[in-house]
């Protein structure tokens, strides 16, 4: 069973099921003590809640998770009942399947609470008339370094393993919570760059305003093209001021969030698509992104960013009582420098997003200084072969030991 919550768990997940149903169907014989096979091969069957890629991969769903994604505590709380209902829909759907085992992609908040459920389930009810012990997976480590470290200790009575994707995740863990198994398996970003393009085969961006291609990412949820495409647009205007013929596109990850841009005045010269966004980087002189997974595909593709993060004010001032990281951007994390300027909450204004991005189109010295920093951090991430990994991973969580004639 696979759970999944969000378009870019969606993917991910999708990748690991095309990976994984590899990895079991050729996993050697098993035999017994008298060396009679007991079985030549796994024949899984994959079901849960997802998204599009994980349909298409071939996973039974029973609804579309990804429909669903919110951000920050105020969106939660506008969606409570909804999610509830859905947590109770899954929830009775592993205790109905009993799956020898559950893969939480991402989502963290989501997927540690229903976790939590079904372990506590199968823990009260274990005895001779209930054997259902399901391993518990996370795929992506919940940020618990950034703030709420306490979490660890609920993840590590919970799950039997984390598959990491950020080399800094299992130091951390083991000094906390070392009876936790952590798995650094890779970055699947790097797989995808390595398919669509890579830093050394990208030609040098532009070094003239007439050949220079801004691109907008406004995020990937309802709530943060709300936020932040309007600054975006803001600052995209006040640019054209200064180089009047820069040229503008925009990726958006699906139809629905296209419709919802609709809504909004977008300039007749601004290009908007729907995927394609590793085309569209390898075009780009410089992006104006949210800060999430979308940052590190930028820094994967070598373009200098300028980060946005917008939320409601009651996540906004709970977060800064918890958040104990530097910087929102993971590049900046990873390089613990702010290498993507960085615009939070009431900074988030289209003056500050326009000035750090004229700024970046003018420089060239600055961008290949960023673009160097980028390369020393992607290498960092380990090479390609996440999927297979964390599908390795899994594999041998399965495989059953020997059994005795």
């Amino acid at each position: 069973m696979l759970v999944a919550g969000e378009a870019s768990g969606d993917l991910l997940a999708a990748e690991l099921v095309q990976v994984l149903r590899q990895e079991l169907a050729e996993a050697p014989p098993i035999f017994t003590a008298d060396t009679q096979p007991l079985y030549t091969s796994l024949e899984p069957r994959f079901f849960g809640a997802g998204g599009p890629r994980m349909a298409e991969a071939g996973v039974e769903l029973a609804f579309d998770l990804t429909e669903h994604s919110v951000i920050g505590l105020s969106d939660v709380i506008k969606s409570f009942f909804q999610f509830r209902r859905l947590f109770h829909q899954l929830f009775r759907l592993a205790v109905d399947r009993e799956p020898e085992a559950i893969i939480f992609v991402d989502f963290s908040g989501f997927n540690r609470r229903l976790a939590h459920a079904v372990h506590e389930y199968v823990r009260s009810r274990r005895d001779w008339f209930h054997d259902w012990q399901p391993k518990l997976i996370q795929y992506v480590s919940p940020q618990v370094w950034a703030s709420r470290e306490g979490r660890a200790y609920q993840l590590a009575r919970d799950y039997v393993l984390l598959l990491s994707i950020f080399p800094f995740e299992k130091g951390w863990y083991a000094k906390r919570v070392p009876d936790l198994r952590v798995e650094f398996v890779g970055n699947p970003i790097v797989d995808r760059c390595r398919t669509n393009s890579d830093l050394n085969r990208r030609p040098n961006p532009p070094t003239s305003d007439d050949s220079s291609t801004i691109l907008l990412l406004p995020g990937s949820r309802a709530a943060e093209l709300r936020r932040h495409l309007p600054v975006m647009l803001a600052a995209l205007e006040k640019i054209r001021e200064q180089i009047p013929n820069l040229r503008a596109r925009m990726v958006l990850p699906n139809q629905a969030l296209l419709e919802q841009a609709k809504t909004l005045p977008l300039p007749g010269s601004l290009e908007v698509q729907v995927g394609g966004l590793h085309e569209a980087l390898s075009e780009a002189t410089v992006a104006l992104a949210s800060t999430g997974t979308v940052t590190l595909e930028c820094a994967c593709l070598g373009v200098p960013t300028v980060a946005i993060y917008k939320t409601s004010a009651i996540t906004y001032h709970l977060a800064k009582q918890l958040v104990t990281v530097k910087y929102l951007a993971m590049p900046n994390l990873l390089a613990n420098e702010e290498l993507f300027p960085e615009f939070i909450q009431h900074a988030a204004t289209h003056d500050n997003l326009a000035r750090a991005a004229l700024e970046l189109l003018r420089d060239g010295r600055r961008r290949a200084h960023v673009r160097a920093r980028l390369t020393e951090i992607m290498a960092n991430l380990g090479p390609p072969g996440a999927s297979r990994r964390a599908a390795q991973a899994i594999a041998r969580l399965l495989a059953p030991e020997s059994i005795p004639a």
